[in-house]
């Protein structure tokens, strides 16, 4: 870990790692004190905000809540005309990115160019989404193709939403969150000085917290590293405490799924990436925003889980992702 972090060499990071139920914490080394502790900060998770909204959705689905096959448009706007394609995306389809929707809306972008490096998401809220989506016309037909998008996982919020009489970020709490005991996890910036991490641009200066306008459910969740760890130790039998959380939910997440295409020796579950190794199967998902990283993962086979996160910008050398997925395959 020691030797992950020093590769990484990034501002305010953090390794958290769980073995068999013991737990451990790298920082960077050389950084001076911050005013919180940094494994006791909320990071941005960015992407790796949608294994929450898909063990969300399959909580509600292990409840008989809802069906997996139950089609999103009849479920947010019963009766309104959509393309037929659209009328035939089911919840599935927009968990595990084969609903053919594009990574974002096609009226994303000139709305959100004027402010890329700052809050390119806040000027599209809620209701703009679930419009955008009514009137989409898929690339592909669903379920034919993997293609990610954050559209589609957005989408499915609003869609559970509806189906529930209940907010995203209810629901998460509820069905989530308050059952895992995930005290130190949020899903929206806390007030000045309340506890999260300040994310880094291009040129190190500090960047305003992320706010995710409409797309909260792909990637809306902020947690501290212990929370980041009782979230992962949930999915490996050999660790996890009792928990209200159904176990059907907690199986169907790492259930393998579908290939992503010519090429891809790699698996996608319900909601994780999930790679073969020498010692078992690695599930993971990383995530960005403007200024932070986040990668999640873990090996049911050796009740080992890792998260990490820094405060930095991506760029196109980062060696963040390929050092700790190798430490998570390779080393642990």
């Amino acid at each position: 870990m020691t030797e992950a972090a020093r590769t990484i060499d990034a501002p305010d990071l953090v390794i958290a790692l769980s073995h068999e139920g013991r737990r451990t914490f790298q920082l960077a080394e050389g950084l001076p004190q911050a005013e919180a502790p940094r494994d006791l900060l909320r990071y941005e998770l960015g992407s790796a905000s949608k294994p929450f909204t898909g063990l969300l959705l399959a909580s509600l689905v292990a409840q008989g809540r809802l069906s997996y096959e139950d089609r999103a448009a009849a479920l947010l706007a019963p009766g309104h005309p959509v393309h037929p394609a659209v009328g035939a995306i089911t919840l599935r389809h927009l968990i595990t990115h084969t609903s053919g929707l594009r990574a974002l809306p096609a009226d994303f972008y000139p709305q959100a160019l004027p402010r890329w490096s700052t809050a390119p998401y806040s000027g599209y809220p809620a209701d703009r989404v679930v419009r955008a989506f009514l009137r989409a016309r898929p690339r592909h037909r669903p379920g034919t193709r993997w293609h990610y998008s954050n559209f589609a996982v957005s989408v499915l919020g609003h869609t559970l939403a509806a189906a529930t009489g209940m907010s995203w970020e209810a629901l998460l709490q509820q069905e989530v969150l308050g059952p895992l005991g995930l005290d130190g996890t949020r899903l929206r910036p806390g007030a000045p000085a309340g506890g999260d991490a300040v994310g880094h641009g291009k040129d190190g200066g500090p960047l305003p917290a992320l706010d995710t306008g409409g797309f909260s459910a792909a990637g809306a969740v902020r947690a501290t590293p212990p929370d980041l760890l009782a979230f992962l130790e949930a999915h490996l039998p050999a660790t996890a405490a009792p928990t209200p959380l159904p176990a059907a939910a907690l199986a169907d997440v790492q259930h393998p799924l579908l290939r992503r295409g010519l090429g891809h020796a790699h698996t996608h579950t319900l909601t994780w990436f999930r790679h073969p190794s020498p010692r078992g199967p690695v599930l993971f998902h990383a995530g960005a925003t403007l200024g932070q990283q986040m990668f999640l993962g873990f090996r049911p086979d050796t009740a080992t889980a890792v998260a990490a996160m820094c405060t930095r910008r991506v760029h196109r050398s980062d060696p963040f992702i390929a050092t700790v997925h190798e430490l998570l395959t390779e080393r642990l």
